[in-house]
């Protein structure tokens, strides 16, 4: 409550001055609040640009040191990998998930060992760039997603980004029930220390089209719509029961998918609940500032300090976002 009236208080008085502004701010930025996403690509010496995403590329393994050499440097606390599979290796069940020396575990065993602990890994646990259908899990005889086999399936990826040394396994898929299964099997292998950020709040947005063209996962899916497993974006407190699940299940971190457009669900889950709450700002949501700026309707760095700070008012604990990098270099 405010005690007091106009003209004794006058709201401006703190804000006439930069450093006045800058001692009362409630929300800062800084490296440690953001999480750099790479995509991977087999082959060797390659730096692919990706025509979807402007400034954002696919790397082989032997040239990520190109970019995790300048997120260490930058002091980002965290990558996350995503891999482009190639369709030889695309099946019905999503087997190269499985594959000890698929792309993502041999790029896992490859930063732990150039880099031991300098970087946190953090690596998707679903099916979508493996599957021949473009889905996060496993179709049945009916053409729908059978829970239970895709979970089995689940856990068995997860544990091994463990083994190939991740510090966080993050399942996106929205099966129910996963991260309960998950953690137990983590535990029963003794990866104690093993997180597990669960992506309690993804919804089936239409702001993914630029991240299944970085993997290659749209021509898979033909059309098809994940409404059945992903959350309907009118809903809010349907992620309730959701976080609540997954909190109860093992979940260390929640994750907010798309970000921007779900301010209001960071929010819920931060008033809520006390993990950690992260935010996605989405392919989507990074292509449409960056298509504006290209046609000089806004100013980039404006808009993008105001957009990360928006997930910080909201209350996430770190941003996943493809302006990693460049915010970094903006903060000096």
């Amino acid at each position: 409550m405010i005690i007091g009236k106009y003209p004794n208080l006058r709201l401006r008085r703190t804000r006439k001055e930069s450093w006045s502004r800058r001692l009362i701010q409630e929300n800062t930025l800084s490296p440690n609040d953001f999480i750099l996403p790479i995509f991977l690509i087999e082959g060797s010496n390659k730096r692919q640009p990706i025509s979807s995403m402007p400034g954002v590329y696919r790397y082989t393994i032997n040239r990520l040191s190109q970019i995790v050499d300048r997120a260490i440097k930058k002091k980002i606390p965290m990558v996350a990998l995503f891999p482009k599979t190639q369709n030889v290796h695309k099946d019905e069940l999503g087997t190269e998930s499985l594959n000890e020396k698929n792309l993502v575990c041999r790029a896992i065993k490859e930063i732990k060992k150039r880099y031991k602990n300098q970087i946190g890994i953090m690596c998707d646990v679903a099916l979508d760039p493996y599957t021949l259908s473009g889905h996060d899990g496993i179709l049945n005889d009916k053409q729908e997603i059978d829970n239970d086999k895709t979970i089995e399936v689940l856990v068995k990826q997860a544990i091994s980004h463990a083994e190939a040394g991740a510090d966080i396994v993050a399942p996106s898929d929205m099966m129910d029930g996963r991260i309960g299964k998950i953690r137990s099997a983590l535990e029963t292998q003794k990866f104690f220390n093993t997180m597990i950020l669960s992506y309690c709040a993804k919804y089936s947005s239409n702001l993914y089209g630029p991240f299944r063209d970085a993997v290659k996962s749209s021509k898979n899916l033909k059309g098809s719509s994940k409404d059945t497993y992903q959350m309907d974006f009118g809903n809010k407190i349907e992620v309730v029961p959701e976080a609540e699940f997954d909190i109860h299940e093992g979940a260390d971190i929640l994750m907010v998918k798309p970000g921007l457009h779900y301010l209001d669900v960071i929010s819920l889950l931060k008033n809520k609940y006390s993990i950690p709450i992260f935010a996605y700002h989405v392919s989507g949501e990074y292509t449409m500032i960056k298509s504006a700026a290209k046609n000089n309707f806004i100013d980039e760095r404006k808009v993008v300090f105001e957009t990360l700070m928006s997930f910080k008012r909201a209350g996430a604990n770190a941003i996943l976002t493809y302006y990693a990098k460049q915010i970094i270099d903006w903060l000096k």
